[in-house]
């Protein structure tokens, strides 16, 4: 019974001792909190907003970019080929508009009314070819002219009175010039045009991948000659800035830490030179750690997340590199 007690007290106080080492805290007597954690950043993957051959990557893996830099090409050719054929399709409709603002050029004018004197003078000829077989008619009581020949005469002098009325519209057309409607229906053709080719100028545009931030390329996930689409990214990359330290904070040092608070971390690999930080987060929900503890007096060890946000001018983290947060938190014992 008694080796059974003492082997349960053995467990609890290596149980203990494991939890300690995994919340990574300590204080140096001096009021320093040490914490220990791992490099965070953001990740993007990026890809193209169409589908399209991958004709170009510029970059490796490990290569730092900046924002802006062409990382990778689609093949464009189709769409910058459409994109010329809607620039000539909108210079056609820019050239309709135009001449429809600038109305009816005056040798318009001056032929249609040339054309409205011709069909006037015809109009005139034929009434008085109509005027003398009427007499004629009347004089002879019928027998000079016959009834066919008057009766042509009579409609050849209704369709020139018609052709001159309307040469005499065509001219008052020419004078006003083309209708408000007409003009507006041009106008707007050519903001269709200049859309449409706007719109194949831009998908041209995005042919051309760039960085969006400063980063790192983390890998190459296609190859050129494959076939890249917006559910295909070709690169995913690790961004420079904002880079951040995530560690766990146990709930009785919990009140010694606050936003702002100035931080230093070093790294195995530079223990002397370290990257200074501040405490930019910290969670407001506790944790069990760990999940497996299932003890009573263990459960009720809580650990809330803090980051660490760094300044990491020198680029000396990596993500996820262990390191080490010293926190000042002002107690001197």
């Amino acid at each position: 019974m008694k080796k059974s007690v003492g082997a349960a007290l053995l467990a609890l106080v290596l149980l203990a001792l494991a939890l300690f080492w995994f919340l990574g805290r300590g204080d140096d007597g001096d009021g320093v909190l040490e914490l220990h954690g791992n490099v965070d950043v953001r990740q993007v993957s990026l890809a193209f907003e169409e589908a399209g051959r991958l004709t170009e990557l510029t970059v490796e893996e490990g290569d730092t970019v900046a924002a802006g830099d062409v990382v990778a090409r689609l093949d464009t050719e189709t769409l910058a080929l459409q994109a010329r054929q809607a620039e000539a399709e909108l210079a056609a409709r820019r050239a309709q508009l135009d001449q429809l603002r600038n109305g009816s050029r005056p040798e318009e004018i001056a032929q249609a009314r040339e054309a409205r004197r011709a069909a006037q003078a015809d109009a005139a000829r034929t009434r008085q070819d109509l005027a003398r077989m009427q007499q004629a008619s009347a004089a002879t009581e019928g027998r000079a002219v016959s009834t066919h020949d008057l009766d042509a005469a009579k409609s050849a002098a209704e369709a020139a009175a018609a052709r001159a009325e309307e040469a005499g519209q065509a001219l008052t057309l020419a004078r006003k010039g083309p209708r408000a409607e007409q003009v507006a229906t041009a106008a707007a053709q050519v903001q269709a045009a200049e859309a449409q080719a706007a719109l194949l100028r831009h998908r041209v545009e995005m042919g051309v991948l760039r960085a969006p931030h400063r980063g790192v390329v983390r890998a190459r996930l296609l190859e050129e000659g494959d076939m890249a689409s917006p559910q295909r990214p070709v690169l995913d990359l690790a961004l420079l800035s904002p880079k951040w330290v995530r560690v766990y904070v146990g709930e009785a040092d919990l009140g010694r830490v606050h936003p702002g608070m100035a931080a230093h971390v070093t790294s195995d690999s530079a223990p002397d030179a370290p990257v200074k930080g501040q405490v930019g987060y910290i969670s407001s929900v506790a944790e069990f750690t760990p999940k497996s503890v299932e003890t009573e007096e263990l459960r009720t060890a809580l650990v809330y997340e803090v980051r660490v946000i760094v300044s990491d001018t020198r680029e000396a983290l990596r993500l996820g590199q262990p390191v080490t947060v010293r926190l000042d938190t002002g107690r001197h014992e």
